[in-house]
Order: C-alpha cells, then structure tokens, then sequence
C-alpha cells in the first residue's frame, strides 16, 4: 500500500489510556518488520521528515539526553518517521556519527503512524504523506501522555526538554 493510501485509514489521534498498535516497522533492513518492543517506559518520537532542518534540530536533543532518559526510568526511545530504511538509517548515522541506543524506525506506508492518527497530507512540501511531530510516553504498550505540536516545523513541546520534565 502506498502512504497516500494510508491517509484514507488515519484513526482518531491516540489519547492517554489508548494502545500502541501491533503495526510492523522497519529498523534495519527493508526487508525485515516487527512491531515496536514495549516493555517498560518509552518515548516514541514523530517527525515529519528525515534530514529536514527542523527534524535535524529535533532529534540531537534525545541523542544528548539519552542517559538522562535512562536515569528516569525509560527503556526505549524510539525515532519514527514516513520514510524507507535506507534513509531512516543514513539520517541515524549523520545525527549520530559515533552510534545511539535510540531506535530510528522506518514507517515506510504510513500504516504505523495512521494508526496512532498522526498522518498527515505534506504533498505540498515533503511529497506525500508525513508524520506530524509528535511525543507520546508509554507504559508498556499503553500511552501515558501525548504531546503533538501545532505546526510541524515547531520543536515546543516535543523537544527533549519538554519530555524530559514529563517521564
């Protein structure tokens, strides 16, 4: 199916109590999918496009506070973003050169992210459909708290920081 097609599937946006849904992504390879593992606390992060400037500002903060995350309690960060793996995985290598546990995910449909009611139309400026940007915390597979910004270029209240305070 092609992401376009995933925008006629999008769900109501997920809310606190909600379940992440079993939708397989991709990590490492295009030809290999699971689901997320989540088990414990996590932080799923949405970005509307990899190499962007407002995402390349984004993501450093979760790569520089990685530890302060773990400190805190979570398990699992993990980084998801509407395009293939061989992109998803070049963009992990240019923000984080020397290597990062953080988990940049690969939704190439759009069906992960429709399901969690975070796709959007950016056939205008990224092609087709994107992630808007977005922050949820999980307790294992159930949210906790979602924080989704107004505009996708913002970084408030889905930045590092602003988490960081929440988990």
């Amino acid at each position: 199916m092609a992401p376009e097609a995933s925008l006629a599937k999008v769900k109501p946006q997920v809310a606190a109590g909600a379940t992440i849904p079993s939708v397989a992504v991709k990590e490492d390879a295009a030809d290999k999918s699971s689901t997320l593992a989540l088990k414990g606390k996590n932080i799923i992060i949405g970005v509307p496009g990899a190499f962007t400037t407002p995402c390349n500002a984004h993501i450093p903060g979760y790569i520089d506070s990685y530890e302060k995350f773990k400190a805190k309690g979570v398990s699992e960060i993990f980084v998801v973003a509407v395009n293939d793996t061989f992109v998803t995985k070049a963009w992990k290598e240019k923000l984080a050169p020397n290597g990062t546990p953080i988990h940049f995910i690969a939704d190439d449909q759009g069906e992960f992210i429709a399901e969690l009611g975070f796709l959007f139309d950016a056939s205008g400026l990224l092609g087709g459909p994107r992630s808007k940007r977005f922050a949820v915390i999980t307790e294992d597979d159930k949210v906790v708290s979602v924080a989704v910004e107004e505009k996708p270029p913002q970084v408030t209240v889905t930045s590092a920081e602003s988490i960081l305070e929440q988990v």
